[in-house]
């Protein structure tokens, strides 16, 4: 009978995070990893073939936990939650922000990354498709290119860009961003005066 591991996926994944935030990507190496953990390097590579798929992995969770709250704004048809939904999120996991910088989506679906990572991805970026497809149907009752311009720069665009400035630099985001996203929300999506 095989000796029960000591650690589990999301330990390696937690030690990454926490070495992540207090540095960079480049401080989440696998020794620095193990040391973290009280592990030994090689049980990180049993889990991960590098430490670039570790951190993928990491982005991947990251993304899906963030996701996860947007796509059930727009769910609710509720634009306006869903584009305040990036400086909210960012504002109660900060740690886990710092970690939507290391990697962009369009990265992990394709190149030489293993199928569950790019499946993940590509799981991921359809859902996220898909919610800004339906959104804009129901909001603007087509899904052709300006529609799925318009809901795509005033929800993902606009908050990802104001709020990614004050990631970099590892501060909270300012609730005033919330107050111009709205205005922008408004003034993209319509629905009320953008004069506010």
């Amino acid at each position: 009978m095989g000796r029960k591991a000591k650690f589990k996926d999301i330990d390696f994944l937690d030690a990454a995070l926490k070495l992540v935030a207090e540095g960079e990507a480049g401080a989440a190496t696998v020794s620095a990893i193990a040391e973290e953990l009280g592990a030994p390097i090689g049980s990180v590579y049993h889990r991960f073939s590098t430490k670039e798929v570790l951190l993928a992995e990491l982005w991947l969770r990251t993304v899906e936990s963030f996701q996860r709250g947007f796509l059930e704004a727009l769910g609710r048809l509720d634009g306006l939650s869903a584009a305040l939904h990036t400086p909210g999120w960012v504002r109660e996991n900060l740690m886990e922000g710092k970690v939507l910088l290391v990697h962009r989506r369009e990265e992990l679906v394709s190149g030489q990354w293993p199928e569950e990572v790019k499946g993940k991805a590509g799981r991921l970026s359809y859902e996220l498709d898909e919610g800004i497809k339906d959104y804009a149907r129901q909001t603007f009752g087509d899904v052709m290119e300006t529609s799925i311009l318009k809901t795509t720069f005033a929800l993902i665009d606009v908050p990802y860009s104001a709020t990614k400035r004050y990631l970099m630099k590892e501060k909270s985001p300012p609730k005033i961003l919330d107050e111009l996203i709205e205005k922008t929300f408004y003034a993209v999506i319509g629905g009320r005066d953008e004069n506010l």
